[in-house]
């Protein structure tokens, strides 16, 4: 079960991909476990650009040369999420602060505009602020669409001073 709709439910392909990258990645981040994505990705064939919320291409970096990059970073900050106190459930404020409705698909190639944007209650009376965006691309690989990278941690909206 999903806590997000799939807006692309008639859409066989785009439904996989929104699967993949909404309520599946939401999950395995939010119980910091890898083994439910590690199969998502086409591990000989990444590269993860690190956009450090700058809409400047010049400020991006290589900061995932491979999936073993990728990986240590996303355990570090899914073990780093699971030790804060969240005044809410977490897993359902991050699908409420995720809109993934852009899905551009050429052939075996795709690229998925994922946006977040929201707020998550935290037990102090604060909140964890989510705004950021990320372009993954993906490859069909025997019948089924796996990441092969990303540029994340873009500015939301694009174009506001970063």
């Amino acid at each position: 079960m999903s806590l997000s709709q799939d807006p692309f439910a008639d859409d066989p392909d785009r439904s996989a991909i929104w699967t993949m990258l909404v309520p599946r990645d939401i999950r395995a981040y939010v119980n910091a476990d890898w083994s439910m994505v590690e199969d998502d990705f086409v591990a000989d064939d990444f590269l993860g650009l690190h956009g450090n919320k700058t809409a400047n291409p010049d400020g991006w970096t290589i900061s995932f040369p491979t999936l073993a990059h990728y990986r240590e970073e996303w355990l570090r900050q899914a073990h780093e999420g699971r030790a804060v106190a969240y005044a809410e459930d977490v897993e359902a404020g991050i699908h409420r602060a995720t809109r993934l409705t852009e899905i551009e698909i050429s052939g075996d190639r795709a690229v998925a505009h994922k946006k977040f944007d929201g707020e998550i209650k935290l037990a102090d009376g604060g909140v964890d602020r989510l705004n950021w965006q990320t372009l993954y691309f993906c490859r069909k690989v025997e019948g089924r669409w796996k990441l092969t990278g990303f540029v994340g941690y873009l500015p939301y909206p694009m174009g506001t001073p970063g």
